[in-house]
C-alpha cells in the first residue's frame, strides 16, 4: 500500500492519500497537538441520483425520489442493534446526513477513536433491510417530509429552484415526496445500496489526534474488497433558461423571506472550482456591508443583517444565491440587477477585491486548524474531483479580471428568479 503526501504549495500543510486495494480513497490529516477526532465515511450518492447504471447493464435503471436519503436512515439499524448505541460505549458521538450529491457517515470524540472506527466501519458495510423496517421508516420520512413542507425556509430555497430548473432532479426535495418514499422497498434499497455503495464509490476521510497506521491497521481488517463494476449516473437534459421568474408563497412568517437566485452555466469539476471561487468573491461583493447598495437599502428599511450570498453547483447545476429577509424583496432584486450591471460597465475597486480575496483566504486558513473543517475539506475535495489544498492555491491565484469575466457571463437578467415566503392575512 503505497502512502501519498499531499502538501499545499502556500502553507506547507498535508496530509496523506491512500489509494486502499478494496477500492476505498482514504485521507489522513495527523494533528499534532488536538486532543480530537473527526472521521467521515461518504459515497456519492445524494438525492440527484435518481438514474444510473453499471458497465454490463444495457438500460439504466430510474429510482424513487429520496431513496439516497431513505437508504441513509435504515443503515443505523443493523440486525443486533442501534449504532448509536455502540457509539454510546466508545463516547463518540455519531451522526449521517445526505444531500444533493452525497451521503456521509461520521462520528467525532475524544478517545477510544479506534474502536468508533471499526463500528464506522463495519455498519456502513452490513445493511439490513426489512419489509417491516422499511415501511415503519415510510412513516417517519413521511412526518419529515411534511415537517419540511411547513418549514418558510426549505419553502422558499426548493421554489427557487422549480422555477430554476426544468428537469434536474436538483429541484426535488432530498426526502422525496410522500409518493415517491411510498414506492420503496427492500429490494430496491439492496439495488441502491449494492450499487453506489461499492467501496470504488467512497471515501474515508479521518482529522485530528491520529496515527496512519493504526487507521490503515483497521482498514485492512474491516474494508471488504469491492469490484469496480463502472457506475454511471445521468441526468435529464436542462436547458439554459429558467421555468419562470418570479414565485410567492403565503407562509406564517413575520418579515418576509426572500431568495433571489442566478442560473449559471453548469461545468466540469476543474471548471466548477474557479467559477466557485469567482462567484463566491462576486456575491460577497454585492454582499458587503460597507457596499453603496447595502447601506442604502439597510438606512431605508429594504434590508437588515440577514442579507448574506451562497454558491450552489454540482453536477448539472450552478447557481448564485442572495438570501435574506425584506417587506420589499422586489426592490432588493432590482438593486442586485442593477449593482451587477454597474458593476459589470465599470470594474471591480481593486481594494475592494483585494479585501474580500483577502478575507476568504484567511478563513481557509484558519480552517486547517480546525479538526473538524480538515476532515470535511479532505471529503469534499475527493468527491469534487480535486486535491485537498487546490482550492487555497485557486483562491491565491484568482483576478478582479477573472471574477468580473464570471459575473458578465453568469449573472444575466432573464436566468434571475426571485422567490419569496410572505406572510397570511392574520399574521
Amino acid at each position: 500500500m503505497n502512502k501519498q503526501i499531499i502538501t499545499s504549495s502556500k502553507t506547507g500543510d498535508n496530509c496523506i492519500y491512500v489509494r486502499h486495494s478494496s477500492g476505498l480513497d482514504i485521507y489522513i490529516c495527523e494533528m499534532e497537538g488536538f486532543s480530537t477526532v473527526e472521521a467521515l465515511f461518504g459515497t456519492k450518492y445524494g438525492s440527484i441520483n435518481t438514474m444510473f447504471k453499471m458497465r454490463d447493464d444495457k438500460e439504466y435503471t430510474t429510482v424513487p425520489e429520496g431513496i439516497a436519503h431513505f437508504l441513509e436512515h435504515k443503515l443505523f439499524e443493523n440486525e443486533d442493534c442501534d449504532v448509536f448505541e455502540l457509539y454510546a460505549k466508545t463516547g463518540a458521538s455519531g451522526n449521517a446526513y445526505t444531500s444533493f450529491d452525497r451521503t456521509c457517515y461520521l462520528f467525532s470524540c475524544s478517545k477510544n477513536y479506534q474502536e468508533s472506527l471499526k463500528i464506522l466501519l463495519d455498519f456502513v458495510q452490513k445493511p439490513y433491510f426489512t419489509k417491516a423496517n422499511v415501511d415503519k421508516e415510510q412513516g417517519i420520512i413521511g412526518q419529515e417530509i411534511q415537517m419540511t413542507n411547513d418549514n418558510p425556509e426549505w419553502r422558499v430555497f426548493f421554489n427557487m429552484l422549480r422555477c430554476m430548473y426544468h428537469n434536474h432532479p436538483v429541484k426535488i426535495d432530498i426526502a422525496g415526496t410522500i409518493e415517491s418514499i411510498a414506492q420503496i422497498d427492500a429490494d430496491l434499497l439492496y439495488k441502491c445500496y449494492n450499487t453506489f455503495y461499492n467501496l470504488n464509490n467512497m471515501v474515508l476521510s479521518i482529522a485530528g489526534n491520529v496515527k496512519a497506521d493504526e487507521v490503515l491497521a483497521i482498514c485492512d481488517e474491516y474494508l471488504k474488497p469491492c469490484e469496480d463494476k463502472g457506475l454511471e449516473t445521468v441526468f435529464p437534459e436542462e436547458p439554459e433558461t429558467i421555468v419562470q421568474s418570479e414565485i410567492h408563497e403565503k407562509q406564517p412568517v413575520g418579515t418576509p423571506i426572500f431568495h433571489i437566485g442566478y442560473k449559471c452555466t453548469p461545468c466540469d469539476e476543474k471548471e466548477r472550482l474557479i467559477q466557485n471561487i469567482a462567484m463566491c468573491i462576486a456575491s460577497s461583493i454585492i454582499t458587503d456591508v460597507s457596499s453603496d447598495m447595502y447601506n442604502r437599502l439597510l438606512k431605508e428599511g429594504v434590508l437588515n443583517s440577514t442579507f448574506s450570498g451562497e454558491i450552489f453547483c454540482g453536477d448539472g447545476y450552478f447557481s448564485v444565491i442572495f438570501a435574506g429577509e425584506s417587506n420589499d424583496p422586489v426592490k432588493v432584486r432590482d438593486s442586485i440587477v442593477a449593482e451587477v450591471k454597474n458593476i459589470s460597465e465599470n470594474g471591480i475597486p481593486e481594494k475592494t477585491f483585494q479585501r474580500i480575496k483577502k478575507s476568504m483566504y484567511g478563513a481557509m486558513i484558519r480552517q486547517l486548524n480546525n479538526v473538524e473543517a480538515v476532515a470535511s475539506m479532505m471529503l469534499g475535495a475527493n468527491m469534487s474531483g480535486i486535491g485537498p489544498y487546490d482550492t487555497i492555491d485557486m483562491i491565491s491565484g484568482m483576478t478582479s479580471d477573472m471574477v468580473l469575466e464570471y459575473m458578465r457571463r453568469e449573472l444575466r437578467e432573464d436566468r434571475l428568479v426571485l422567490s419569496v415566503v410572505e406572510g397570511t392575512e392574520n399574521d
